[in-house]
């Protein structure tokens, strides 16, 4: 069973200076060659079946409120999931978009972390403008963190998970 650890989140974040809610969570691969561009289309791109399911609901009840919708399907190179890929290096990918109650960023990282292994991991940033903010991502945050936890897991496993990570 592959383990995923809650990693620490300071702010000010350079990726959203302004953010006032954050998550991140990681895992350790026995692999070398990932690149982030990659990593970010395989967790965002192949979302089980209730996720799609949880995301149509979500995407309904916001459209209400004139709020973007998320999809998470690949849509070209310059998207992962439906999100917009706002910067990338050797790294990292960031990915977001700004929207009436919330501005967000989703950070895909892969780093080295000795011979032959890496460290990928998935933050979340988010600036909350208003009350619905606020109020949203209270709503939304235990099927973020299950969703986020469940992608990463199944990467994992897909890619051979060693250790859990620190």
């Amino acid at each position: 069973m592959s383990v995923v650890i809650e990693q620490r989140v300071t702010f000010p974040h350079h990726d959203l200076p302004e953010a006032d809610w954050a998550d991140s969570y990681g895992v350790r691969v026995e692999r070398s060659d990932l690149d982030p561009l990659d990593v970010a289309r395989d967790l965002l791109g192949r979302a089980p079946r209730w996720v799609a399911v949880l995301l149509k609901i979500r995407n309904r009840i916001v459209g209400l409120f004139g709020l973007k919708s998320a999809e998470l399907e690949l849509t070209g190179q310059e998207r992962v999931g439906g999100f917009p890929v706002i910067a990338r290096d050797d790294r990292h990918v960031l990915l977001g978009f700004n929207d009436k109650h919330l501005d967000f960023r989703i950070i895909v990282a892969v780093e080295p972390e000795g011979t032959g292994h890496q460290h990928v991991s998935l933050t979340t940033l988010v600036e909350r403008h208003n009350l619905f903010g606020r109020i949203y991502i209270v709503v939304v945050t235990p099927f973020h963190k299950l969703i986020v936890k469940t992608f990463l897991k199944r990467f994992a496993a897909a890619n051979a998970i060693s250790r859990l990570s620190a």
